[in-house]
């Protein structure tokens, strides 16, 4: 069996990592031919540097090379080049693959999730492969070091889920199955922007009161637009939901947190970006989120909170006056 992670990032790295571990060939591809070369001369990531990249791991930036024979295609690329890199791909993707979305987001004009960009790409290449969302509380830096992690394998098609739990089975991933595959996705980008939120709310120097209050509603924000989407409840209170909302807000790995914090403090949003030195997802799934929130009339303050301080550079301590002066009103 043949793995091939799209994408060298800290993430795409990891999953390498604990796949090439438990004995399979990986490939990982970057689109850049230098970090290829650097990361195969190396064997370290500069973001991981306490995980030694495994010798069988192979790296190229040759697309035919990274598809060939290859029985599982996880794209791990920032959300915003996931179609991009899909559609650079599709030709050469054999019909035995199935793909695996394991970046979090959602396409800002089409309003599609990652496995829907997928599958629209591979469509137009007249192919009809399966994809896979993988989602859950995963921060690279831990699962780089095989600490205890769970994940969800989310499809309609729970058997193709099933294939790819089966794959991390036996690897410090541990991962369950969840047929809810659009909630699992919505969880996943929108988590990011709830998180941002969090980050601020730290910045300004607020405490755990706070913070814990804004994980609660921001959840149920999620829970309310998911449903209004026609995505399970239950998907809200699992791994994909409250578990990685939970770690996206509180950890120190958390990018879209520290950048919330950076805003927090009186840095612009470009100030804060450029200090993460990394893709700060939250940023890319905003337009997304907003979009969602009218096109179903939800009424999501935290996210719009957050919408006009990135975009509308509102004073964070102005936003939050705002928010805990609306109208009163039952749990």
């Amino acid at each position: 069996m043949k793995i091939t992670i799209a994408g060298a990032g800290t993430w795409g790295t990891a999953l390498g990592i604990t796949l090439s571990q438990k004995g399979y060939p990986v490939c990982i591809w970057s689109r850049f031919p230098e970090e290829a070369e650097k990361l195969s001369r190396e064997r370290v990531h500069p973001n991981l540097p306490d995980a030694v990249i495994p010798d069988e791991i192979t790296f190229t930036s040759d697309i035919a090379t990274a598809a060939a024979n290859a029985d599982f295609l996880l794209m791990v690329v920032p959300s915003v080049y996931t179609r991009e890199t899909m559609r650079d791909f599709a030709p050469y993707v054999e019909e035995k693959t199935i793909l695996v979305s394991a970046a979090k987001g959602i396409e800002k004009d089409t309003l599609m999730t990652l496995t829907e960009v997928l599958r629209d790409e591979l469509q137009k290449a007249g192919k009809q492969n399966e994809a896979v969302a993988m989602s859950g509380p995963t921060h690279a830096e831990e699962v780089a070091r095989n600490l205890p992690t769970l994940i969800v394998c989310a499809c309609e098609n729970t058997d193709s889920a099933a294939k790819v739990q089966a794959l991390f089975d036996g690897t410090c991933i541990r991962p369950y199955v969840n047929p809810d595959e659009k909630g699992v996705q919505i969880c996943g980008a929108l988590k990011n922007v709830e998180a941002l939120a969090v980050g601020i709310a730290r910045g300004l120097g607020y405490g755990d009161n706070t913070c814990a209050a804004m994980i609660t509603r921001g959840m149920e924000e999620i829970r309310r637009l998911g449903l209004a989407m026609g995505c399970r409840e239950k998907t809200f209170f699992g791994l994909a939901g409250i578990g990685d909302l939970i770690v996206t807000a509180t950890s120190r790995h958390s990018r879209n947190n520290r950048a919330g914090f950076l805003i927090g403090q009186g840095k612009s949003v470009d100030e804060a970006v450029r200090e993460i030195g990394m893709v700060v997802e939250g940023m890319n799934a905003l337009p997304a989120a907003v979009t969602l929130c009218e096109k179903y009339e939800m009424d999501m303050p935290l996210i719009n909170a957050v919408q006009m301080i990135v975009r509308e550079n509102a004073k964070p301590s102005d936003v939050v006056k705002e928010l805990m002066n609306r109208s009163l009103k039952t749990e």
